[in-house]
């Protein structure tokens, strides 16, 4: 029994020492044939990337390492470099390409590629191609030649690489970590943006003899993959940060999608237009979704125009607050309306149509008279807004922009408003129509408080509809508002107690000779309030707005440019009386005091 035993201990014995040597073996085999094979693929590689790129681009690295027992290969300290002695000569041809790329890395990893295939076959097929943290370098010139040019490639890079191979696929190519600086060479001075952290996929990269012919490939690739999350940045003027928690991109389905994306001001209200001196605007946005569908990655590529047809923006907030308590900017702010602005983007954009869902818009300002903060605020705001452009072409069919949106005056009257900007008129021109149903009057408050110093203390809104034209310099149109009850309280600031204080006289004077409390009133006639309103040339787009309307309102409530007269004369005659009264007063106490001491 015990020599059976040791009989099978030596058979084991035996059978994996000769399958160690087997191994070791094949592994120096493997070696021996890796190491002969490394400067026949270093120069086929070299070779290779010269004659597939027209001789644009040459490889450099310091060394390669071969595995044929895990099918894989790696390169460091990798570069790609473009030879500008042949962009030049390209140029000349016509056939340089709008983009440049300059690469280098550490390490090149080629996993899963079958060195028999390409002896054997001329095939070179491999799996992944990782370049891990790599430093790319974009720079782009536009030129004309490649204006009207496909995105499918117009000769064959076959025709490049047919001596060496009959095909070459890769089925993914890896960017990972990526610090990625772009070059934008088309401006009288360079222009720089970078980002780091940027992952990059390419799938289906494929050269063959029909690989070409395939128009829905885009430089030979089926997909272009494009993620960088957890992302920050400083506006240059250093007033914002802008960050978003995901980003995510597919040339294959033109789709976009970006979650909690925020504009956040790095400054507090009150202190944020005092870094400048003057009345300056303060934005802040967030929202939780954006999404962009059948974007045109080859236009973009080609030319930094962003071309989509849908964009949706989704459960969000703009907030705009403006502090009036400090002087207004002596520059003219001509030409800032948001189509205006659009015109003036440096890259051409045009988005198709733009869904807007669940977004609460507010415009508030700080009031030097009143020391208090004005606010109106629209509530789930949805609509959409179509023919978002700047690109000439487009606009030569449909010069025009349009925006209907449904929204919520201060949480509770539902306003349906109506948009049309001239893109192309150089005065601004715009119009805008709408409608506001019912609301308690009370609810303006909050904005007429503060910024017109008068309290509404009851009043039934039915309906306001407004229909109004406009331009850089003026809005004229008409405005209609319903309304019943209405009764409001003048105020004025106590200094002393730096609160509003209701003007009793005033208010009672208001009343019962200047404010209508119903419109119609007894003679069931509606008062049409017309609007002919200058624009302060320092006022922003949404003030102007605002203050608009505001005009319209309060024509409509009684208070006409002769009522206002009528109303400032006799507040005139009544602090006349009330000077003449404490002086009466003043003399008689004077002469009660005389003859006391008498």
């Amino acid at each position: 029994m015990r020599g059976k035993s040791r009989r099978s201990y030596n058979t084991i014995k035996w059978v994996a020492g000769l399958f160690t040597i087997l191994l070791i073996c094949v592994y120096l085999t493997a070696n021996y044939f890796a190491d002969r094979l490394k400067p026949i693929i270093k120069a086929e590689l070299k070779d290779l990337v010269l004659n597939a790129t027209d001789s644009l681009y040459s490889v450099e690295f310091s060394d390669l390492s071969l595995n044929l027992l895990t099918k894989g290969a790696s390169l460091t300290d990798v570069k790609f470099i473009p030879d500008t002695t042949v962009f030049k000569r390209l140029i000349a041809l016509k056939r340089a390409p709008n983009n440049v790329y300059y690469i280098r890395l550490k390490n090149l990893s080629i996993k899963n590629f079958r060195p028999k295939n390409l002896f054997k076959f001329k095939k070179l097929n491999v799996e992944l191609l990782l370049f891990d943290n790599p430093d790319v370098v974009m720079v782009n010139t536009q030129f004309d030649f490649n204006e009207n040019k496909p995105s499918y490639l117009q000769k064959s890079p076959y025709d490049y690489i047919s001596k060496y191979l009959q095909e070459l696929r890769v089925n993914e190519i890896s960017f990972r970590n990526v610090k990625f600086k772009y070059i934008n060479n088309n401006g009288k001075l360079p222009e720089i943006d970078s980002i780091d952290n940027l992952n990059v996929n390419l799938k289906g990269w494929l050269i063959d003899k029909d690989s070409d012919k395939d128009p829905t490939r885009l430089y030979a690739l089926q997909d272009v993959m494009i993620n960088l999350n957890d992302f920050s940045y400083a506006t240059p003027d250093s007033l914002y940060h802008v960050n978003w928690e995901h980003f995510n991109f597919s040339s294959a389905s033109g789709k976009l999608n970006i979650t909690n994306f925020k504009v956040t001001p790095r400054l507090s209200e009150m202190n944020f237009a005092k870094t400048a001196g003057y009345s300056k605007e303060r934005y802040q946005i967030s929202m939780r979704k954006i999404d962009l569908e059948g974007i045109n990655f080859p236009l973009y590529i080609k030319k930094r125009e962003l071309y989509a047809t849908q964009m949706s923006v989704m459960d969000g907030a703009l907030d705009v607050f403006n502090n009036n308590e400090l002087p207004l900017r002596k520059k003219i702010r001509n030409g800032k309306y948001p189509h205006q602005l659009l015109q003036q983007l440096k890259d051409a954009i045009t988005v198709r149509m733009l869904s807007l869902a669940n977004v609460d818009i507010s415009y508030a300002e700080y009031d030097r008279d009143s020391k208090k903060k004005g606010k109106i605020t629209f509530k789930k705001t949805s609509g959409t807004i179509t023919n978002i452009t700047n690109v000439e072409k487009i606009k030569a069919k449909d010069p025009y922009l349009f925006a209907k949106l449904t929204t919520y005056m201060m949480g509770e009257g539902k306003l349906d408003v109506n948009f049309r900007f001239d893109l192309d008129a150089k005065d601004g021109a715009f119009s805008y129509s709408g409608s506001l149903g019912s609301m308690d009057g009370r609810a303006l408050n909050k904005v007429t408080m503060p910024l017109g110093m008068v309290q509404v203390k009851r009043g039934m809104a039915k309906k306001l509809s407004f229909d109004i034209k406009a331009n850089d310099q003026k809005a004229k149109g008409s405005l209609k508002f319903a309304y019943n009850d209405l009764s409001v309280a003048l105020l004025k600031r106590d200094k002393e107690g730096d609160k509003l204080v209701r003007q009793v006289w005033m208010s009672l004077l208001a009343n019962a000779m200047v404010i209508n409390s119903d419109n119609p009133g007894k003679d069931s006639v509606l008062i049409t309030a017309p609007i002919n309103y200058q624009r302060t040339e320092t006022a922003s787009f949404f003030s102007f707005i605002w203050r608009t309307l505001f005009v319209g309102i309060k024509y409509s409530v009684g208070v006409t440019p002769k009522k206002e007269e009528e109303i400032y004369r006799k507040i005139r005659k009544f602090e006349q009386i009330k000077i003449d009264r404490d002086k009466r007063r003043s003399l008689k106490e004077k002469r009660r005091r005389s003859n006391d001491s008498r």
